[in-house]
């Protein structure tokens, strides 16, 4: 099992790169914001690898951040999702975007990505729900510490109600108001919340 590579970046392609590691070239998957973080031609790279084995192939998929990687694999344990949509679903959604859409059970934002319909991103919502406080992403980490569910009656909880009453998606009202409450504290009052919520929206 390979667990991470370092080597030169010898080629790119729509959705992989050629590592040179030592004298062997391997070839890499990756996800659109992998590809777009690539040094120059040339340039050293590390990488996290996940890699599966097939009957019929062997295929290594790479990540410049662990937290991707993590998201990666666990996206695959949802019915429907395999490697490509799941790197589909990790080019247009950052771990970070991923993390408040399911914390706040918003499915909107994961339709974005190719192959991801609405029935799809449901199912992806409900499986991941009890999963997601595992993961070791720091910004979802906060957030959950911070903003939990509206039906807890907290401050926090309360504002991501306000702000999505006022037609904010639930998911954008969520991250707004962990960014607030990261930066302003646990005490901070609704009134507050909700007012600097307002203003992180609007920039």
């Amino acid at each position: 099992m390979i667990a991470w590579l370092h080597g030169v970046l010898r080629s790119t392609d729509e959705d992989h790169v050629v590592l040179d590691v030592a004298g062997v070239g391997y070839l890499v998957f990756c996800s659109g914001r992998t590809m777009n973080a690539m040094p120059r031609i040339g340039d050293p790279v590390t990488l996290e690898i996940e890699t599966h084995v097939r009957e019929d192939h062997i295929h290594l998929y790479g990540f410049t951040e662990a937290s991707e990687r993590d998201w990666f694999r666990l996206l695959q344990t949802v019915q429907g999702i395999g490697a490509r949509v799941a790197l589909g679903m990790l080019s247009v959604l950052s771990p970070a975007d991923l993390f408040r859409s399911i914390a706040a059970q918003d499915h909107t934002p994961l339709t974005q990505a190719p192959g991801v319909g609405p029935k799809l991103a449901r199912r992806v919502v409900a499986e991941l729900k009890d999963k997601v406080p595992q993961l070791t992403v720091a910004a979802g980490v906060e957030d959950a510490i911070l903003v939990p569910n509206s039906e807890t009656g907290s401050d926090a909880g309360d504002a991501v109600s306000a702000l999505v009453n006022l037609g904010y998606g639930r998911a954008e009202a969520f991250g707004a108001v962990a960014n607030v409450a990261s930066a302003l504290g646990k005490d901070a009052s609704l009134e507050i919340l909700i007012k600097e919520g307002l203003k992180e929206l609007g920039r």
